[in-house]
């Protein structure tokens, strides 16, 4: 079912796997989870929940960094053979260098997210990354090209390892951004004329975007047929994978926040953010405007 979906609609929430390992960060799960769970496509309704969340794990528990234990709801070798249903990979921070020196998950199921969006750039797939996580997408090549951050106490770290992937890798290296609540690449577009489309996103769109704009093909819940390009999108970096990167702890409920702003639409993410006594912070977009 899953499998073949290319877009979210009001009546088909979005599909999300965390992935817990070993003394993750509560706060980077916590944070995103209110968030997508809160965002429906009406409010009114609570049957309209915009995201589905799946949380996969080593153990039927995991462990927290701060002690609190979280059940999964599948395994990291069910989260494999089931990865083709999910639209967003959330990756949380967190006992990193354990993780890096053992390679351990979630390394693998990063990788294997990317691959999947570089075979079927139809499908619209997300990786957002919070605080320390980002240390595991640079570890694997994902942010080649690609701008990015991470808690500002890892940005050392971080640059090294992005450095060392490009030089292992033989690819571009990253640009690192400090001082972002989160970075996000590879910007949906609608295509067409730019003198007669409104929803075209350039830079030179600065200070002039219409209010109605919305920038991820997943938020035309009215539409009957998707106008992006497909072949456009196998043509950006990873198959059009986005990759959203947030810096510290609770800059993941902002990242978070983006997300509903593209996949449902900015009306109700601020609805979410008003829900939570939440000031979105906004971040920064490569090649495009915030919303």
């Amino acid at each position: 079912m899953a499998a073949n979906k290319t877009s979210a609609v009001a009546d088909e929430p979005v599909d999300v796997l965390f992935a817990l390992h070993p003394k993750f960060d509560m706060l980077d799960f916590a944070g995103p989870l209110q968030v997508l769970t809160t965002a429906c496509h009406d409010f009114k309704d609570q049957s309209s929940k915009a995201f589905e969340v799946t949380i996969a794990g080593l153990e039927p528990k995991v462990l927290s960094d701060q002690g609190v234990l979280v059940g999964s709801q599948i395994s990291f070798k069910e989260a494999h053979e089931r990865l083709e249903e999910f639209d967003i990979l959330v990756i949380l921070g967190g006992n990193s260098q354990e993780v890096l020196d053992k390679e351990l998950e979630p390394l693998g199921l990063i990788n294997d997210f990317a691959e999947l969006q570089k075979k079927d750039p139809a499908r619209e797939r997300t990786v957002l990354s919070v605080c320390t996580g980002s240390l595991f997408l640079a570890r694997e090549n994902i942010l080649s090209g690609l701008s990015a951050t991470t808690h500002p106490d890892y940005m050392t770290k971080f640059e090294i390892l992005c450095s060392e992937a490009a030089t292992r890798n033989l690819t571009e290296r990253t640009d690192v951004i400090e001082d972002a609540r989160y970075v996000v690449n590879n910007l949906r577009f609608d295509l067409g004329d730019e003198d007669e489309n409104p929803y075209i996103r350039r830079k030179s769109d600065a200070g002039r975007r219409p209010s109605n704009a919305r920038k991820g093909s997943m938020s035309w819940k009215g539409s009957n047929s998707r106008r992006e390009s497909i072949a456009r999108r196998a043509a950006m970096r990873l198959g059009g994978l986005r990759v959203i990167t947030a810096g510290g702890n609770s800059a993941g409920v902002d990242a978070a926040l983006y997300l509903v702003s593209v996949m449902v639409d900015e009306e109700c993410a601020v609805e979410v953010a008003r829900i939570m006594q939440w000031t979105w912070n906004k971040g920064v977009v490569v090649d495009g405007l915030d919303v």
